[in-house]
C-alpha cells in the first residue's frame, strides 16, 4: 500500500506543478485535497491491512502525502494567482502618457507666480500662512470686522449672497466673500497671541469687468497681534515688504484714509524708481472692535492689519495693461511670462 500512496503523491505533485490557472488549481484542490479526494480514499483502505504497524506506516505515510500536496497546492495557488493578475494588469492597461512631439511643458499662471512670490517674501519676513473659506457668514465678512448691518461701508462690496445656510444661522447670511479680511477673525479666534500671518485667496464681488476690475480676483490679507504694535511697525513693515518684492529702488508711502476694521487707517503708495506713486492697498491698526470679536482684550493687545491685490501686483511687476488679458487663455499672452 506504501507503494499506491507514494504513486498517488507523486502523480497529484506532478499534475499540481502543471496547473497554469486559478480555476485548474481549484480543481485539483478538490481533488487531491477534498475529503474526496484519491489520497483521502487510500485512508479508508487503512481497514484492510493485516496489521497495527502496517497500519501505523500505512496513515503515517499518507498523512505525509497529503501534507506534501497541501504545500504544493498552496505554493502553485500563490504563483498562479501572481501571473494572473499580472496578465489583468497588462490587459486593462491604459496609456496615460501623451505624445507632444516639441511641445514644451507649462507654467505657472501669471496671478500663480505672483501669489508665490508673495508668500516667498513674507514668510522671508517671519510671517505664516493662513487660509479661509470662500463661502463666508454675514457675521465674519461684515459684523465681527465692525461693518455691521446698515453700515454705509457694505455699500462697496456689492455682495453676492448664496442659498447656502450655516448650522444655527437663517437664509440670506451666507456671501461669497468679499475680501480676505475674514481669516483676520477665523485666525484670531483659533490661535493665542502673537499673530503674525497672511493670508492670500481669492475673493468675489459683483463688478463688470474691464481693465481694472474682475468680478473674481485675488487678494492678500496680513495681519499682526502682538503686544505694543504701532502705526511705526506696519509702516516699516510694508516699506520692508516693498523692497523685497519689487527692489531696492522702490520706496512706500502711507496716506490717511477710512476703513471700518482698522482705526486709524491709510492707503499705502508705492513709488517706482522715475519717482512716480502708485496706490497698491489699504492698512491700518486693527479696530478694538474687531480684537474683540476675535476674542482679543484690545487693552492687552493691539496690532496692524493689511490687504491688496495680487492680481493688481501682477499687472504692476510685469507692466500688463488690462487684467482682463490674464484671464483670456491667450497663449501668446500666458508664454511671455
Amino acid at each position: 500500500m506504501i507503494s499506491d500512496i507514494t504513486a498517488a503523491r507523486d502523480a497529484a505533485l506532478t499534475d499540481i506543478a502543471g496547473a497554469s490557472s486559478p480555476d485548474e488549481v481549484a480543481a485539483m484542490t478538490t481533488r487531491y485535497a477534498g475529503k474526496k479526494g484519491e489520497l483521502a480514499g487510500l485512508k479508508k483502505q487503512l481497514g484492510s491491512l493485516d496489521s497495527i504497524d502496517a497500519k501505523k506506516a500505512a496513515g503515517a505515510a499518507i498523512n505525509e502525502a497529503m501534507g506534501a500536496v497541501d504545500s504544493a497546492l498552496d505554493e502553485r495557488r500563490a504563483l498562479v494567482a501572481a501571473d494572473a493578475m499580472r496578465q489583468q494588469v497588462q490587459t486593462e492597461r491604459i496609456d496615460l502618457t501623451e505624445y507632444v512631439g516639441t511641445a514644451t511643458r507649462g507654467h505657472a499662471h501669471l496671478v500663480t507666480q505672483a501669489w508665490e512670490r508673495l508668500e516667498d517674501v513674507f514668510v522671508g519676513l517671519g510671517f505664516c500662512v493662513a487660509e479661509g473659506p470662500e463661502v463666508e457668514t454675514d457675521w465674519h465678512n461684515f459684523e465681527a470686522l465692525n461693518m455691521g448691518e446698515g453700515h454705509p461701508a457694505r455699500g462697496e462690496f456689492d455682495t453676492l449672497f448664496v442659498d447656502h445656510v450655516p448650522p444655527g444661522g437663517k437664509p440670506g447670511t451666507t456671501v461669497l466673500r468679499t475680501h480676505t479680511s475674514p481669516v483676520q477673525i477665523r485666525t484670531m479666534l483659533a490661535e493665542d497671541p502673537p499673530i503674525y500671518v497672511i493670508a492670500p485667496g481669492r475673493v468675489f464681488r459683483r463688478d463688470t469687468p474691464d481693465a481694472t476690475h474682475m468680478p473674481v480676483f485675488h487678494q492678500i490679507e496680513g495681519l499682526v497681534v502682538d503686544r505694543g504694535i504701532s502705526m511705526a511697525d506696519l509702516a516699516g513693515t510694508i516699506d520692508a515688504f516693498t523692497k523685497a518684492f519689487f527692489g531696492r529702488g522702490w520706496n512706500s508711502r502711507l496716506r490717511p484714509s477710512y476703513f471700518p476694521f482698522t482705526e486709524p487707517s491709510a492707503e499705502f503708495d508705492i513709488q517706482r524708481p522715475d519717482g512716480s506713486w502708485i496706490e497698491l492697498g489699504g492698512c491700518g491698526m486693527v479696530h478694538p472692535n474687531v480684537l474683540t470679536a476675535g476674542g482679543l482684550d484690545p487693552e492687552e493687545w493691539s496690532g496692524f492689519a493689511f490687504g491688496f491685490g495680487i492680481d493688481r501686483m501682477a499687472i504692476m511687476r510685469h507692466g500688463v495693461a488690462d487684467i482682463r488679458e490674464m484671464f483670456s487663455d491667450d497663449l501668446r499672452f500666458s508664454e511671455q511670462f
